[in-house]
């Protein structure tokens, strides 16, 4: 009888990516940078507004196809299949906080922002309050951005260290730089028309994965069979528990202040919305965006489904085949597809193609902010040609910043999940002092930074502790059951761990889809107080609140008015 190959020869065995796949993928770099070519020499962006609101005549589909492959980064390409793999299938019930969120923003924020002609969405909080709100919410976006990015580039890079063996300090540069040259070269138009090639590429690849995948595994129904015998096909419970990480509650309202807080108060998604020329177009383009997230949530949800039927007895997590969580879906990929020679180059492709969505978007969106918040309110007004150098420049420098932050976030080890939570968190008092801005008309400046300082403080102060105690493996949460009594290969067990909160306080168990709607929560009640001081009536115009509260403020405006007349 042979002997069994040892685990980390296996592994071995996965990492090969031919001459076509590398190919494969140097083409779509290529096609990127072809598409900056053309907008930032053959079809020039004659001004700013061409540069970077797309002269607010962009096309209906592709900016759809823009905010999805903006939105869906490769931490969600390769997060959301170890997700289901792990938890189960509570977690896409997170689209109905979505639905929710598109239902708000239709109504409010689209209207509102549109009908003011902005440039950057932090405009809005100078008009509603004053100068200050709108440093603070530039500030807190770029701070959130910074965060963010090196980690959507890090992610995907790791997964190419898996397919590859590539060194990730080698592929990251040169993926940045291409993506660097497309964003500064040919404006907003190139960054929408490559997220549309980028998000074919994502969605082609998936779907590549669990059309082979299924048909390997035995069928649609043995995936299912497989998943239902496990317990991982479930509803969320019905419990109104704070700390179970995927409750009803957490995925409905939870969820829905999350959603709000990555899409409606961020400039990434707000500029695209804002491209287009009418708020008919926007609000089409808010369902357009739903549909592209429900349809890629359920693609990398079923691809999760697809490696539990394939590892059902032999998990590669517990025997290490695959060394972290999200190389699970890529050594999917490999095991499925590696003897078909180009599709690990499609796959590989489509990760990154993700990355560079979200990081072509970002850099675009930071160019904007700061052109519009951070000089114009405070510097000279410059010429058409310094302008444009101005906004270049951003998007190179901070692309290179976030280049060198990768070497940074490889460093971080356990803390990268800290400065995901940091950073999500971030955006909950943002949340708060827009969503009073629209609703509430008694809330002044005053209120609303004093609100906004206390509720950034407290989330960021949960969001930490909560995530250093699962660093300590203080807090565990408990995972579905997985087995390794069939492996073909020899491993080293891991101890397993059952899930446990070691006295951790309740507030910092809480789910972490509460985090946004927490870090509102406070901004809102402690704005609320602070307002009730005595202070000076500020007029306010009633377009710069929601469209259904306007007839009720301007009537209220007419009839303080006449007081203050008497």
């Amino acid at each position: 009888m042979s002997e069994k190959l040892y685990v980390s020869e296996v592994r071995a065995t996965y990492q090969h990516f031919s001459w076509i796949d590398y190919s494969v993928f140097v083409i779509m770099l290529a096609i990127c940078g072809g598409v900056g070519i053309y907008f930032g020499f053959i079809n020039k962006q004659k001004s700013t507004q061409d540069y970077l609101m797309g002269g607010r005549n962009m096309s209906l589909l592709p900016v759809c196809f823009s905010l999805v492959a903006s939105f869906v980064s490769g931490i969600s390409l390769l997060g959301i299949p170890t997700e289901l793999y792990v938890f189960g299938t509570s977690y896409v019930f997170n689209i109905i906080g979505a639905i929710v969120m598109s239902i708000i923003i239709s109504h409010t924020f689209i209207p509102v922002l549109h009908e003011l002609n902005l440039t950057s969405a932090y405009e809005y909080l100078e008009l509603r309050y004053d100068k200050r709100i709108r440093v603070f919410g530039s500030v807190l976006f770029s701070v959130y951005l910074m965060a963010w990015l090196p980690i959507v580039i890090y992610v995907p890079a790791l997964a190419f260290n898996q397919v590859t063996g590539v060194n990730i300090h080698v592929v990251s540069p040169i993926v940045c730089l291409v993506c660097i040259f497309y964003t500064s070269v040919g404006g907003l138009k190139a960054v929408v028309w490559t997220d549309v090639f980028q998000t074919i590429v994502m969605i082609g690849a998936m779907f590549l994965v669990i059309i082979k995948g299924t048909i390997k595994v035995g069928g649609f129904e043995e995936v299912l069979k497989r998943n239902w015998d496990s317990g991982r096909i479930e509803h969320p419970p019905f419990s109104f528990d704070l700390t179970e990480r995927h409750s009803f509650y957490a995925v409905t309202i939870g969820s829905s202040f999350y959603w709000i807080g990555n899409i409606a108060v961020n400039q990434s998604m707000m500029q695209r919305f804002l491209s287009l020329p009418d708020v008919r177009s926007s609000k089409k383009a808010v369902w357009g965006f739903l549909f592209g997230v429900f349809l890629i949530l359920i693609l990398c949800g079923y691809s999760g489904l697809l490696a539990y039927a394939r590892y059902y007895d032999c998990d590669p997590l517990n025997s290490k085949l695959a060394l972290a969580k999200d190389q699970l879906l890529p050594l999917l990929v490999m095991d499925i597809l590696g003897d078909w020679n180009g599709v690990p180059g499609v796959f590989v492709a489509g990760v990154f193609s993700a990355a560079l969505s979200s990081l072509s978007t970002g850099l675009n969106s930071m160019a904007a902010v700061v052109l519009e918040d951070f000089w114009k309110p405070f510097f000279k007004d410059l010429n058409q040609r310094h302008t444009q150098i101005l906004i270049r420049s951003v998007v190179v420098v901070l692309g290179c910043i976030c280049v060198g932050l990768v070497f940074v976030v490889e460093m971080l080890g356990s803390v990268l999940q800290l400065t995901i939570s940091l950073s999500s968190a971030s955006m909950g008092p943002l949340a708060g002092i827009f969503l009073m801005g629209l609703f509430l008309p008694f809330i002044d400046g005053t209120s609303a930074l004093t609100g906004g300082f206390i509720g950034l403080t407290s989330a960021w102060w949960v969001a930490a502790q909560a995530q250093l105690a699962q660093v300590q493996s203080l807090l565990i949460f408990k995972e579905k059951d997985r087995y390794t009594y069939n492996c073909t290969y020899d491993f080293d067990l891991s101890p397993s761990i059952s899930d446990q909160d070691s006295g951790v306080p309740y507030l910092y168990r809480i789910s972490y889809l509460w985090f946004t709607a927490f870090g509102c929560t406070i901004t809102v009640l402690v704005a609320c107080l602070v307002s009730l001081r005595p202070k000076e009536r500020v007029s306010v115009e009633a377009k710069l609140f929601a469209p259904f509260l306007r007839h009720w403020i301007s009537g209220k405006m007419r009839v303080d008015e006449l007081d203050m007349k008497r």
